[in-house]
Parts: C-alpha cells; sequence; structure tokens
C-alpha cells in the first residue's frame, strides 16, 4: 500500500541491523557489465556463469547442503535463488526466518562451496507458487491492484533484503527486480520505476539489477525499464542465436543472458505428466555456451511444493500446480541425479574445469509397506477441535480473505429456507466457487462444485436441513491473468433461484490441530466402512532403524491433505494426476519413534483405508477432470 502507516509497502522496510541475514551491499569488490567485451566482470576480471535454480522452501533444510554439493560437483559456479515473500511474512508485520525458512543459513552454505548466489526477492516471483509469492494478507483490501502503482492500491518491496556481491562471499552478484512483468496486463512503467527507485534506495547504486522476459518483443516491451540490465527466459530449440535476438533489441551491447533456460516444465492436476529430452536439453546448453551466454537452468532441482505452497495458472481456466515440483529436473524431486544431469555436466566440461571427485549419490529410499488407517471422524463433528474460536455470522457468504484465512479450508453453513421434495438445483454463479465445494445436507454426501466444472448440484430436503459446504482453496494464481484471486464462496448461492443466507462460516485450522495431536474421539473399527465426504483418518508405522526418502501412495482415496508427524505433506489427488505418490523425505521420519499418519479425504475413502509407501515415485497416470477417461503420456 502507498499510504503512510505500519504496513506501508514503500521501500524495502527494515534497517540492515534489523535483518537475520546480514548487512547491505558494502565494500570494493565488484560486478559489472562489460559493453565493450559482452561480457560481465566480477572484480575487474571476465566471467561467465552457468547457474541452476533451486529453491529452498521446496527443500527440507537437512538436505540444503547435499543438493548444493551436486549441483557444485556438475560444474555450476552459481545457484539462482527466490526468496516467496509470503514464505517469510505469513502476517503483517510477523516474519519468519527460521528453520527449512533460514536463508542466511542457505546462502551460508553456498558461501561455503563457492556458488554464487543471483537472487530473485520480488516482490512478486511467479514459481508455480501459491500467489506468485505475494502475502493472501495483500488480499484484505478488496480492490488492491495488484503489482501496480494504482495510489492506495499498489504494491511495492516487503520488508526484507539481499546480502550482494561485495560484503560477504555469499551475497549475489546482481539481483533480479519483479518477475516477467511484460506476461503481466498491467504494463506499468511507474510501478517498475517505483520499485528500481527502491532497489536501488537500500542496495546503493553500484549493484547490478536486471529483469527477466520471455524472448518475444510484446514481453519485452512492458517488462524492461532503463537502468535494468534486460534478459531473457526460453527453453531448448533449434536456433539459439534467434532465440536471443529480442534481448539484443534492448541490450545491443553487453552479456547475452538466459536467465531461465528450461530443463524440464511443471505439472498441472489433469494433465500429463511433462517430461523433455536430456539430449536436447544438453544440445541447447551447448550452443548457448558456444555463444559464450550466461545460462541459468530452470530449474535444476525443482523439489516439492508442501502444504499448501502450490500455485496455480490462469491460462483459459484455472490450472493447479501438483504438490511434486520435479519438473523433469536434473536432479530429481528426492535430489537424485539422473541421465540429463550426466548429459548437462558433459556439455559444461566442455567450456571450463569440472571440480575433482565423485557426484554424491541418490539418497537412501525405503518401501516402508502397507500401512492401514482408521477413520477418527467426521470433519462436520470436529468443528470445536478444528475451528475452536466457533463460526462467524454473516448474511452473505464471506470470502477466506475476509475471515483472515490464507490458506486451506473453510465450512459454509446454512439451513435450507423451505422444504424441498423434487431436485431443485443448488447454484453458484461463474468462477464464484474458488476453488472445490464439498456439499453436505444433514451430514450426508451429496458432491462438489468446482471452479470451471460443475456448479449445479441437485438437492432434496425438508425446510431447516442442514446444508454444508466444505471449501478448499487450491491454490492462488500466480501467473496468467493475474486479478486477485479471492478464494472461498465469492457470491450467494441460490437454491431453485432463491438466494440462500443466514451462514455460519467457520475457518478451520486443521494443521494446528494435527500438529497439537488434538483429542481424538474414540475411532472406529478398523475395516469399518469409511463412508463418502470430509473426514480425517490416522495411522502410525514404524521403520525398521532407518529413517530413510520414501513416497507414499494413495490406493482407493480420491482428494485430500497428508500430514505426517505433524508436518503438512502437501495435496494428493490420485483420481485426477498425474501425480499418484507423495514424496516424503527421512528427515521427517523417526528411525525408532512411530511415525504418525493424518489423512483429510475429501470425497470418499477405499472401504479399507491404507497407504502404501514405496521406494520410487509415480508420476504419470492422469484421468481427465472432466471426460474421467484415463489419460497416459507416451
Amino acid at each position: 500500500e502507498s499510504r503512510p502507516g505500519a504496513h506501508s509497502r514503500l521501500g524495502l522496510g527494515l534497517e540492515c541491523s534489523q535483518l537475520p541475514w546480514g548487512q547491505v551491499c558494502a565494500g570494493a569488490r565488484s560486478f559489472q557489465v562489460d559493453y565493450a567485451h559482452d561480457c560481465f566482470r566480477k572484480d575487474g576480471t571476465p566471467f561467465r556463469y552457468i547457474s541452476g535454480s533451486i529453491h529452498y522452501a521446496r527443500v527440507p533444510r537437512p538436505a540444503w547442503r547435499d543438493r548444493l554439493l551436486k549441483m557444485y560437483m556438475s560444474g555450476l559456479n552459481a545457484v539462482q535463488v527466490y526468496v516467496p515473500w509470503n514464505y517469510h511474512e505469513p502476517l503483517p508485520g510477523v516474519y519468519d526466518f527460521s528453520g527449512d525458512r533460514d536463508l542466511g543459513h542457505f546462502l551460508d552454505l553456498t558461501a561455503e562451496l563457492g556458488l554464487l548466489v543471483i537472487l530473485r526477492p520480488g516482490p512478486y516471483i511467479c514459481a508455480e507458487w501459491e500467489m506468485g509469492g505475494l502475502p493472501a494478507w495483500l488480499l484484505w483490501k478488496p480492490d488492491i491492484v495488484l503489482r501496480s502503482s494504482d495510489p492506495g492500491k499498489g504494491l511495492a518491496l516487503p520488508q526484507r533484503q539481499p546480502r550482494c556481491h561485495g560484503a560477504a562471499p555469499s551475497r549475489p552478484p546482481t539481483p533480479q527486480v519483479e518477475n516477467e512483468y511484460g506476461s503481466y496486463s498491467a504494463c506499468d512503467y511507474d510501478y517498475l520505476r517505483h520499485l528500481l527507485a527502491a532497489f536501488r534506495t537500500r542496495l546503493g547504486p553500484d549493484v547490478l539489477l536486471f529483469t527477466t522476459d520471455g524472448n518475444s518483443a510484446a514481453e519485452l516491451r512492458c517488462g524492461t525499464l532503463q537502468g535494468l540490465y534486460t534478459t531473457v527466459d526460453f527453453g531448448p530449440g533449434p536456433n539459439v542465436t534467434a532465440a536471443f535476438a529480442p534481448q539484443r533489441l534492448y541490450e545491443p551491447k553487453g552479456p547475452l543472458v538466459n536467465s531461465e533456460y528450461y530443463t524440464g516444465w511443471l505439472d498441472y492436476w489433469g494433465e500429463p505428466h511433462a517430461s523433455s529430452s536430456p539430449v536436447q536439453v544438453a544440445r541447447g546448453l551447448q550452443d548457448m555456451l558456444q555463444l559464450g551466454a550466461n545460462v541459468n537452468m530452470y530449474m535444476f532441482q525443482g523439489g516439492t511444493n508442501f502444504g499448501y505452497w502450490s500455485g496455480a495458472d490462469y491460462k483459459g481456466c484455472y490450472k493447479p500446480v501438483t504438490t511434486s515440483y520435479d519438473y523433469d529436473a536434473p536432479l530429481s524431486e528426492a535430489g537424485d541425479p539422473t541421465e540429463k544431469l550426466f548429459a548437462i555436466r558433459t556439455v559444461i566440461g566442455k567450456f571450463q574445469p569440472l571440480p575433482e571427485g565423485p557426484m554424491p549419490p541418490a539418497t537412501p529410499k525405503y518401501a516402508y509397506g502397507h500401512v492401514p488407517l482408521r477413520k477418527q471422524g467426521e470433519v462436520l463433528e470436529l468443528l470445536d477441535v478444528l475451528c475452536p474460536g466457533g463460526p462467524i455470522r454473516s448474511q452473505f457468504p464471506l470470502t477466506f480473505e475476509a475471515v483472515k484465512q490464507a490458506h486451506g479450508f473453510v465450512l459454509y453453513r446454512t439451513r435450507l429456507p423451505r422444504d424441498v421434495w423434487d431436485p431443485a438445483p443448488l447454484s453458484a454463479p461463474p468462477n464464484s466457487v474458488c476453488d472445490r465445494a464439498y456439499v453436505l445436507l444433514n451430514g450426508e454426501y451429496q458432491g462438489r462444485l468446482e471452479r470451471d466444472g460443475q456448479m449445479t448440484l441437485n438437492l432434496t430436503g425438508q425446510a431447516g436441513a442442514r446444508l454444508d459446504l466444505l471449501v478448499e482453496n487450491m491454490g492462488r494464481i500466480n501467473f496468467g491473468v493475474n486479478a486477485s484471486d479471492f478464494k472461498g464462496l465469492l457470491q450467494n448461492l441460490s437454491l431453485d433461484s432463491a438466494l440462500l443466507s443466514d451462514w455460519l462460516i467457520y475457518p478451520l485450522d486443521v494443521d494446528s490441530a494435527v500438529t497439537r495431536g488434538w483429542p481424538l474421539p474414540t475411532t472406529q473399527a478398523e475395516g469399518s466402512r469409511a463412508g463418502l465426504g470430509p473426514a480425517l483418518y490416522t495411522g502410525a508405522f514404524q521403520t525398521p532403524g532407518v529413517a530413510w526418502d520414501t513416497f507414499v501412495k494413495f490406493p482407493g482415496w480420491s482428494k485430500g491433505q497428508l500430514w505426517i508427524n505433524g508436518f503438512n505433506v502437501g495435496r494428493y489427488w490420485p483420481v485426477r494426476g498425474p501425480q499418484q505418490t507423495l514424496f516424503v523425505p527421512g528427515s521427517l521420519l523417526s528411525a525408532s519413534a512411530p511415525n504418525n499418519i493424518t489423512l483429510l479425504e475429501l470425497e470418499g475413502a477405499p472401504p479399507r483405508p491404507f497407504v502404501l509407501f514405496l521406494d520410487r515415485p509415480l508420476f504419470n497416470q492422469t484421468v481427465s477432470a472432466r471426460a474421467g477417461t484415463e489419460l497416459r503420456p507416451p
């Protein structure tokens, strides 16, 4: 917001002494553009970076050193890192740089390995991350215009700040400002000028700042600004000289830079698993290096969208991203070297010396096998535990943002206003259910309403019957139209064309309940009818004295959320696919104590509920969202 006050975001905010991870840029060392020789100069010496993207937020902290070492041993001399604002400031003025969010520790590890850091602090990052890294609390102001300079509604920089080359060995030589702004409809140069001024105020006049956009004239037109070095992004193709040509329109001299050379691609729920040829990726890299270009490979390791952090694209319809962010990258989701990695390493070895020594091996995996689960209770039976503050009363539905619920689930409850003897349509206006609503009448599951899908459900019941809709947020849009992606019931629902009113709204905090091990009701006997509709299931297993990585499969389950030992592993959706297993890092497990499993199943569990732990992932089975036909990629 641009108005004065405690939450003003007109600058980077915190002073250096308040930051948990270091000082502002200082010192004599330099990183500059040499326009005469079309290269970078680091400390006065010609320099070319060969970099890879890794997202610390998608990799457990205990695995950071392993992944970075594998990147170093692949021949990289730099890593590119996003900083998700919403990961570090969950509420206005509340900051978290601890544990898996300890960015300072991550940067220290890069310094130990001699890897330069190219930091991408946003404030918008895309990254297929919830709301592109912007915090959901920005939407507490309903008329906010994100990524714009609209007075009183715009957005500036979060209260955090990068270290830069010159102040410590780990500091980034060149931070990126915003991200692919040319793909956004606003095309607001005042916004970019504001960001540039804010970066300059905090980082000084000498730090090299850059932008990244797709390599088309249309994208570069709105994404570039004088004072910011223009770079482009593109994947493998037959003619890299032509691919760099748009950059040369804006930077006739200076180094060629591909800031996102795509080694693979993301997966959407309901579409085939994406993959790319190691031979083509390696060939494209070689072609760029032969031109003298600087390259960052996106991704080098993708990792996992744990919890609720996966985002969504909007490309004619809402396209939520899977929990796995494997990306078919050189390092797999579990951090294992792939054929693609060794092909890339061979290419890099043609242009610069490779580190001596072997590539660290794949981490050990274990198939812990079949684990039976027991139904603990329906969500409707557990509202006192899942929403201890009680409901909010409102004549009409309120959004997640209006009740200050960032992620997860909100339950909406009302009563049928009259007897409905013949099936009558429960209807929602187009795009007003964000993103899925699980409908129950007097506790009996009726079906679902879904964004870009079914928006009408026929009901019968007596006057006063209890109508519940459990609404799930599947991730806010991170790329595409990028209009503010409010969640929940955005407009009034009607029954047979009559508006429903007098709602009780329950913001559910399932994570806190799971973490504290809520007072469990009497469990149903194993093998009892699991039933339809939202319910919680629990179980436990012990390992044979090891805590190795594993992958959990959901035979017969529909859709839901998984916690292990209180950690939110992420969303599962095997009936939609393509992802059939969730990656469970060994660091989440105990080698000696029981490991507790909690499942929130949203639609329907199998008759005898269990999960199956495997030693390998299953990515590639897809069921069409609408047709219900199974698709398999070639």
